[in-house]
């Protein structure tokens, strides 16, 4: 079985969708559909923008789900997903892969979810880090044990957490976290604490988003964040796309469960190789490759 994956923020690239754009008179039109519907050039900044335009958040998450989408129906009939999933964002451009969202409503969700979150993080100022070569267990014990919002955000692979929470509670749990034996914790240089309480005001303004957004039954099921199980029901989608917003990204528990569910080959669809390096930490024999 094939199995289908969509990568989130940080996979962006100056260069972006260049390539299908010029060669492709299916994809040029997309991308000038995407432009018409964000009301600017995406493309400009995609194809010929700085590192600085392709990092905020406004534009980071349409420019990624814009071209994974792209690069899907680039595929053609050679794109046959038995199961898909997304990494925080991604799993918008997953769920347009398997039907059960139209590519411009999901585009739309995506516009308010950047919005929002955006929106949540210059009202609450906050953080993410990475942890390094501590065991699950131990990171969420000692988040739990600090007086201050810091939660599990990312399970991204065996030995990589990414932590999410207030500024000072994230720099208390890197001291914390280091004393215990982490082998790095590294702050990150991100807009705010994405999948945490703090993102509770974007979580409400995406649920009004998605309640008026229609979804369809998917063709093949899609393996979801929040509790990384498969679904094909379009309400507990809806719901768990909710959320996603203030719920870890369970990863490695997602890839672990394709392959219990029958996956035996993934291919990334996007920009960047991020998950196909998370995927082979998760498990060396797992076949994996790019679009």
């Amino acid at each position: 079985m094939k199995a289908y994956l969509f990568p989130g923020q940080g996979s962006q690239f100056v260069g972006m969708g260049k390539e299908l754009y010029d060669n492709s008179d299916a994809s040029k039109s997309l991308f000038e559909r995407a432009n018409e519907i964000l009301g600017f050039r995406i493309t400009d900044l995609m194809f010929s923008g700085t590192d600085e335009d392709l990092k905020q958040t406004n534009v980071t998450q349409p420019a990624i789900f814009i071209h994974s989408v792209i690069a899907a129906k680039h595929l053609g009939n050679a794109f046959k997903p038995d199961m898909v999933a997304g990494h925080s964002l991604g799993e918008f451009s997953a769920l347009v892969a398997n039907k059960t969202l139209e590519f411009e409503d999901a585009l739309r969700l995506v516009i308010a979810r950047a919005n929002a979150m955006q929106e949540a993080c210059q009202a609450n100022p906050s953080t993410m880090a990475a942890i390094l070569g501590l065991d699950d267990k131990i990171i969420e014990d000692i988040c739990a044990s600090i007086n201050d919002v810091v939660v599990p955000a990312n399970y991204n692979c065996p030995g990589q957490i990414v932590i999410s929470g207030t500024i000072e509670g994230v720099k208390t749990a890197c001291e914390k976290l280091t004393a215990a034996g982490a082998k790095r914790a590294l702050l990150l240089n991100v807009g705010g604490a994405f999948h945490s309480p703090i993102m509770e005001p974007a979580r409400m303004k995406l649920a009004a988003a998605i309640d008026a957004t229609s979804f369809n039954n998917p063709v093949c099921p899609v393996f979801q964040n929040v509790n990384a199980m498969p679904s094909g029901d379009p309400n507990i989608i809806r719901k768990n796309l909710v959320d996603q917003l203030t719920a870890p990204v369970r990863w490695t528990q997602t890839i672990q469960n394709m392959i219990e569910h029958g996956a035996k080959t993934f291919v990334e669809v996007g920009p960047g190789k991020v998950l196909q390096g998370l995927v082979k930490k998760i498990n060396r024999e797992a076949e994996i490759s790019a679009t």
